[in-house]
């Protein structure tokens, strides 16, 4: 039978577990399902007194582990016995569980986390910002030899949209050449169609696409987004 007594630790929920994690451990669910309604968007669980967990066990933990991470949200495993460990690593789980020493590692960890994410949104932020340009574009799909030529009316560190005559499906891969002056001049790259401007929504530039790049490399897609940076008006490009 499984024990859980719960606490809250710096904004987490802390679930002290105790017994045997196996097919009656459908409280566990229920009582991580209870925390996430009531705002604990994070929590730990305590193996420090779980004696063992049989497969059907292991559903359980990563069926409320779904449910964490489906709320945005994480949920970390301290004190795991060697034994359970080892019963993770049979079925891969310790390469999806974050297994911590100690409860003050695991909630570190997610002030670490919130850090790391905060510096991910700048970029995404610093990624997405778009440079209005008039600039030429070719193009062509995988299948043929000759490239299409169009124009580039804006630009981002993830893609582009571009004025065409002619347009391609959704998801449809094609390569691409623009030149960035004065740097980094010609560059060459795939992207995927995901947008077709609709004539009756954006008649001023139809017929075109929306493109974003496809299989990039970072160092292209990097000075891409320095040109970007660099070619901004000064109010756009202090934007945090």
């Amino acid at each position: 039978m499984l024990e859980i007594s719960f606490k809250r630790i710096k904004g987490a929920g802390v679930l002290d577990l105790a017994g045997t994690i196996d097919i009656n451990a459908s409280n566990l669910v229920e009582k991580v399902g209870w925390a996430l309604e009531n705002g604990y968007q994070h929590m730990v669980c305590d193996f420090e007194d779980v004696e063992l967990v049989d497969y059907a066990g292991m559903s359980a933990l990563a069926l409320a582990f779904k449910n964490v991470v489906n709320h945005r949200g994480k949920m970390k495993f301290v004190a795991v016995p060697m034994h359970i460990r080892k019963t993770f690593n049979l079925v891969c789980l310790d390469r999806v569980f974050e297994l911590y020493d100690d409860l003050d590692s695991a909630l570190r960890s997610f002030e670490e986390d919130e850090a790391i994410a905060d510096i991910k949104r700048k970029n995404l932020r610093r990624r997405f910002k778009r440079l209005p340009l008039d600039i030429d574009v070719q193009y062509k799909s995988k299948h043929e030899a000759d490239y299409h030529h169009g124009k580039v009316l804006n630009l981002s560190g993830v893609g582009f949209m571009v004025f065409v005559e002619k347009t391609y499906p959704l998801g449809e891969i094609v390569d691409v050449k623009l030149t960035l002056k004065p740097a980094p001049g010609e560059v060459s790259v795939e992207a995927v169609v995901v947008w077709l401007v609709e004539k009756h929504l954006q008649p001023q530039i139809y017929p075109g696409m929306g493109l974003e790049f496809y299989h990039v490399d970072s160092q292209t897609q990097e000075k891409i987004i320095q040109f970007v940076e660099r070619n901004l008006p000064l109010d756009s490009a202090s934007e945090a």
